[in-house]
């Protein structure tokens, strides 16, 4: 019973990814049930995301030719993006957000005591954020839903987007990077840099400063 739920989990994902990458207009019929699904892995959520399936997102990190000052990771879960470009980058300030309250609390729980004072966490929508326009330099997608215009309106000029997906085309959160280059571009991200590490893959997309 439990192999049939997690797979009807997965399909579930991939058809709600599918339909609002299309239509963003249709995410509040699927906000409750998706932040459902997401409450009740929160428990276990921490020990699906292994050391070897963020290879893809550390090979990414790596690509980056500046430090950002402030990040903000999306769909954060129990935090592993957060506390992986926190402990890359020893002077940003990173800001975690996830729909489901349970996964923060999880997130909240696990992050080292010598990270508190850079690292946060809090319940948010990534369709609608709770944060100025151009906050952040960096902003990361680990298996996360991309909301293209919220990303727009958050990125700083100069700024880059780190898409990664843990299994590629295979994971139930994705979305083809034709479909990001598409989208992004007329948002002003005009630098992609694409790569695969294992199971895995990862795409950083690069904004303009203006002239």
């Amino acid at each position: 019973m439990n192999g049939r739920r997690e797979a009807l989990g997965r399909r579930f994902a991939r058809l709600v990814t599918r339909i609002v990458v299309a239509r963003p207009g249709l995410w509040p019929f699927f906000r409750r049930p998706l932040r459902a699904e997401f409450e009740r892995l929160a428990p276990v959520w921490a020990g699906v995301i292994t050391p070897e399936r963020l290879a893809p997102f550390r090979a990414a990190l790596d690509r980056l030719e500046r430090d950002p000052a402030t990040v903000l990771d999306l769909g954060t879960g129990t935090g592993t993006g957060a506390r992986l470009a926190a402990e890359r980058f020893p002077r940003a300030e990173v800001v975690g957000v996830d729909l489901a309250p349970a996964m923060i609390e999880q997130a909240r729980s696990l992050l080292p005591s010598e990270l508190g004072e850079r690292v946060r966490f809090e319940v948010a929508d990534a369709s609608e954020l709770p944060f100025a326009d151009g906050a952040f330099d960096l902003v990361l997608l680990l298996n996360m839903i991309p909301f293209f215009g919220e990303l727009g309106r958050v990125t700083a000029p100069g700024g880059v987007l780190l898409f990664s997906a843990v299994s590629g085309p295979d994971t139930p959160i994705w979305t083809p990077p034709e479909t990001l280059r598409a989208r992004l571009g007329p948002l002003g991200f005009d630098d992609f840099d694409e790569l695969a590490v294992g199971e895995g893959t990862a795409l950083l997309a690069r904004r303009s400063k203006p002239e």
